[in-house]
Order: structure tokens, then sequence, then C-alpha cells
């Protein structure tokens, strides 16, 4: 989103997700716009690394090879596999 403005995921959702966590006992509204924010660019990059593979399959749809792909090219996503 534009500078100033609000997260795209739902911010109450991600703090029940938080919440949900045992060994967090308060998340305050800061901590969680700046996580759903982390989540909304981690999505973001991810699908655009992905769609690079669908683009060479001549394909406008994500496939989950493709995000297997680019979890398996980009070191980043290491963590993924």
């Amino acid at each position: 989103p534009p500078p100033g403005r609000g997260a795209r995921l739902p911010l109450a959702r991600v703090k029940a997700l938080v919440k949900a966590d045992p060994d967090v006992s308060l998340a305050s509204q800061e901590a969680v716009f700046v996580l759903a924010r982390a989540t909304e660019l981690f999505v973001e990059t991810i699908a655009k690394d992905a769609y690079v593979y669908a683009q060479q399959g001549k394909r406008k749809t994500l496939q989950r090879k493709d995000l297997d792909n680019a979890i398996e090219a980009i070191d980043e996503f290491a963590f993924l596999e």
C-alpha cells in the first residue's frame, strides 16, 4: 500500500495468529502491523520470483512448481525447503 495506508492483511487475524503462539504473552498494535506488513512483502517477493518461472513456462497462472522453483533457486528462501 502507499505510505501512510494500513496493511492489506486483516490485523485482527494477524493478532489472533500471534496470540495463538504460547510463547507470546503480549503484542502491541505496532508489532502486529509490522508483522502483517512483513508478511505482505514476503508474499509479494516470492510471488514475483515464482511468476518468472511461470512466464518461462509460457503461463500467466502460478503453480506449485513455480513456487518450488523459486524456493530452490533463491538463497533467501532456503528456510522453506
